[in-house]
């Protein structure tokens, strides 16, 4: 199975910019998307139901904003919007679907940079999320958690980790949450495979950072430590240019 998440910072942007051209060639299995930006009537299902995907969105209630997405070639045995948790179902952030006994989710973690409203709402956020996954932990064991989580773990996942280590995204505290969510029991399926620097996810739209390669890790495939010895690849697709972000890609055998 192949499974990407992209952040596509818009869904009908990413369209006008060749993504039904792109997702046709990568032809992967699951497609997860965040920050689709659209409400349910705005988005054209018949352009995924042509390169044989069935369409699964749950968007924010707010428009324009958040939203997430699976799409995929094979019938899920079942499928849950939100988290039943009203203050993050509004914005749109959480999707499951399951297969046999394996749960793909697609998740959207808030970002702090606007502001301290916002960063609290994200560390509150990253704890009820990890309640959430560890009372799911308890029936689906075996998850994988695909998605934009707006942090940074390491040094290696930042370009300038100096001159950002006190930026929202690079906070001590963030990162602590990435490693003690990592102890309980996933993996970072992408540093399971690579460990080099220089492979980033998202880049800012100012000062050409992306040429540049001035980027952060964002963005990734979350997998349950049961998992482990299915996966068979982790990458980057840093070429693929219809967002600030850029796809990430798990093949795991499940």
């Amino acid at each position: 199975m192949k499974i990407i998440s992209y952040n596509v910072n818009g869904i009908r942007a990413a369209l006008r910019k060749g993504l039904t051209e792109w997702l046709k060639a990568v032809d992967a299995d699951v497609v997860c998307i965040q920050e689709t930006k659209a409400q349910p009537e705005q988005i054209p299902a018949f352009e995924f139901e042509e390169l044989g995907y069935l369409n699964h969105w749950f968007s924010a209630k707010k428009k324009g904003y958040s939203g997430v997405a699976i799409l995929t070639k094979k019938q899920p045995d079942n499928v849950v919007y939100g988290m039943g948790i009203e203050k993050y179902d509004y914005e749109g952030r959480f999707l499951r679907a399951d297969f046999g006994d394996v749960s793909i989710i697609s998740v959207y973690h808030p970002s702090g940079s606007s502001g301290d409203l916002r960063q609290a709402f994200k560390m509150q956020w990253l704890e009820d999320f990890h309640n959430y996954i560890n009372e799911l932990k308890k029936t689906r064991p075996k998850l994988i958690i695909s998605g934009d989580y707006n942090i940074c773990h390491k040094a290696i996942d930042i370009h300038d980790p100096i001159r950002n280590a006190n930026s929202s995204g690079f906070l001590p505290e963030e990162r602590e949450w990435i490693t003690k969510f990592l102890e309980s029991g996933f993996i970072d399926s992408f540093r399971s495979f690579n460990d080099e620097p220089d492979n980033y996810s998202w880049w800012s739209y100012r000062a050409n950072s992306r040429a540049k390669n001035l980027g952060w890790r964002l963005d990734y495939h979350m997998v349950s430590n049961s998992l482990e010895d299915k996966m068979k690849r982790a990458l980057i697709l840093p070429d693929a240019r219809h967002s600030d972000h850029c796809p990430v890609v798990l093949e795991i055998d499940v």
